[in-house]
């Protein structure tokens, strides 16, 4: 090699640094504001490939700055404040979509918002119609409280002879009214004994198990709700120690070794809202974004640890499962 070119090599690959950084200073940047922790089960991968199949890369070609409420709810406004103050270019708000989004609303009517939520966006007021959801905001919806009767029906088939079943649910979810008259509802037409159990924190979920070992209850029904999502690990672990069967709203609990879920799939709307941020990062408008609805739900099925409780899944729930895990 001549010289003058090794000399002009080596002048180039000392610029490299540099350029990289001054190309990092550029890169655009979402804000994923969230009530959970940094250890809580969230579908991150599936909005990072909703990202990906718009040519968006974390780490490459843009940064994803995390806020999480540490399931401290009341900290979302601040946490929101912040995003704003960094003048990031798109917030997602994620688990509990409902705090998560309003608290988005209340900080920026500018910065565009995709949000990924369990409750009729419409009647919260965060958009004005599905279609044409209108302002700086849209998002994806999945059904979460409209299937609790539903999961009891396909745990009382699991464990037909089990009585009493618990139903746990957080007493300050919004949902939370809903999930038990129509869980109720549905006991009172499987005949089944049922005990409503309340925790709106971890200390409190442990306090319900113990209720649940007292009352010797047989098997538990988990509701919809933020909190639970975020303490899946916890609660099938508690499940386990107890061996009681449960059903859960999220098949993260089912892949962490819960017995089985039923609910829309995780996965498939962070995906879509990964998509709508690329979108929107390319220069589309949260108003002309029509909000997704993922219908897809998952029924899933964990052969293992119904072994492990000597439970004994009909041949005709096997056939209708999504996915089984053994």
């Amino acid at each position: 090699m001549r010289r003058r070119e090794f000399i002009a090599g080596l002048g180039g690959a000392a610029a490299w640094p540099l350029a990289a950084g001054a190309q990092q200073l550029t890169l655009p940047v979402i804000g994923y504001l969230s009530g959970g922790t940094s250890t809580s089960i969230e579908p991150v991968a599936a909005f990072r490939q909703g990202l990906g199949e718009q040519g968006y890369v974390e780490g490459g070609n843009v940064e994803i700055l995390y806020q999480y409420a540490e399931l401290h709810y009341d900290r979302l406004p601040a946490l929101a404040a912040e995003l704003v103050r960094r003048q990031v270019a798109v917030i997602v708000a994620t688990n509990p979509g409902a705090a998560s989004a309003l608290a988005a609303k209340s900080a920026t009517a500018t910065i565009p918002i995709v949000f990924a939520i369990g409750i009729d966006p419409v009647k919260l007021g965060l958009v004005a119609s599905l279609s044409r959801p209108g302002a700086n905001i849209t998002g994806a919806t999945f059904l979460t409280t409209d299937l609790t009767a539903k999961r009891l029906e396909l745990l009382h088939e699991i464990v037909p002879s089990a009585k009493p079943i618990g139903f746990l649910v957080n007493p300050t979810g919004p949902q939370t009214k809903s999930q038990r008259e129509e869980a109720e509802g549905a006991a009172r037409i499987l005949g089944v004994p049922f005990v409503i159990l309340n925790a709106s924190s971890p200390s409190e979920i442990n306090a319900a198990f113990a209720t649940i070992a007292e009352q010797r209850i047989e098997a538990l029904l988990i509701g919809a709700d933020g909190l639970f999502a975020f303490q899946s690990n916890q609660l099938v672990a508690l499940a386990a120690r107890l061996g009681v069967p449960a059903i859960y709203p999220y098949r993260e609990a089912a892949e962490a070794g819960g017995l089985m879920s039923y609910g829309a799939s995780g996965p498939t709307t962070f995906r879509l809202v990964g998509t709508y941020v690329g979108r929107i990062l390319k220069g589309e408008k949260p108003a002309d974004l029509p909000v997704q609805q993922s219908s897809r739900l998952d029924l899933v099925l964990n052969l293992k640890t119904a072994k492990v409780l000597g439970v004994e899944v009909p041949t005709s729930m096997l056939l209708r499962a999504d996915e089984v895990i053994e």
